[in-house]
């Protein structure tokens, strides 16, 4: 007989007391989208312990966003909390405009927030979902850059996360996917534009990680936990993730622009 029992994800785990900062971001101030949890947070607070001010953008989960706050804090650094909708470019140049109220600038931004949902066929996506996985995946991170980069200067630095599924495709996945390979080609193209002003831009490309984005997938049976896990055996940890974002953030990476780190437990791909 079949087992059936309902397995879950690891829970994420974003930061250990062997992780340590070395003042790599002393003084940094820091923009992070979906900044509240998963790979967001884990980035906040390697972020934070290496010295930089952290301010985080959140959608609705207030209570992670606080959760985070705190966690922040505890590292000993300056954080903030904003809610926005990254969608809208509205709420995109607010959320810029308080960290530079604040702070009086922006010296990295994070591009993090992202919306996924699964299907079995394109026949089931509607015009809505098409959309909503454009909105926030894609044109939130061109609304938060372009609002960013009018106080951005030498020096500073944008890193977006896109996926794995940018590179290798993904069945389940496909507009989630179409907007990784989206955020692939716009991180290269704004590297080249930028790079005469002496900005650094780059992204992360995950694997598959324990985070809240993977609630889409409800139940986790025996069977999908083994086709989630990358070819290491087993789905890594936000923690695991967020130290290649501190290293593009900071001057070990200076003479790297227009690139992909791929954090992905051993999934092999030609990007």
């Amino acid at each position: 007989m079949a087992n059936n029992t309902v397995k879950h994800l690891p829970d994420p785990e974003y930061i250990n007391d062997a992780y340590r900062g070395a003042g790599k971001l002393a003084d940094k101030r820091v923009l992070i989208s979906g900044g509240d949890s998963g790979i967001g947070r884990a980035v906040a607070l390697h972020m934070a312990r290496e010295g930089a001010k952290v301010a985080i953008i959140y959608h609705s989960a207030e209570d992670k966003a606080t959760e985070t706050k705190k966690a922040i804090e505890a590292e000993g650094a300056q954080a903030l909390v904003l809610q926005a909708n990254t969608g809208k470019s509205a709420d995109c140049e607010s959320a810029v405009d308080h960290v530079l109220t604040a702070w009086g600038g922006i010296d990295i931004l994070v591009n993090n927030a992202g919306f996924q949902k699964p299907y079995d066929s394109l026949e089931d996506v509607s015009d809505e979902d098409w959309q909503a996985h454009f909105d926030v995946n894609m044109a939130g991170f061109f609304y938060l850059s372009r609002a960013a980069l009018r106080s951005m200067d030498q020096g500073c630095v944008i890193i977006n996360t896109t996926s794995i599924n940018a590179f290798v495709g993904n069945d389940s996945l496909l507009p989630y996917s179409s907007t990784k390979g989206a955020i692939s080609t716009f991180t290269r193209s704004l590297a080249k534009q930028y790079m005469a002003r002496g900005i650094r831009v780059n992204e992360v490309a995950p694997g598959p990680v324990a985070t809240d984005i993977q609630e889409v997938f409800e139940d986790f049976d025996e069977d999908k936990l083994k086709n989630m896990a990358a070819p290491i055996g087993r789905v890594g940890q936000p923690r695991e993730v967020a130290p290649a974002y501190v290293f593009l953030a900071c001057q070990d990476s200076s003479f790297i622009t227009g690139q992909t780190i791929h954090v992905n437990g051993g999934m092999i791909t030609s990007g």
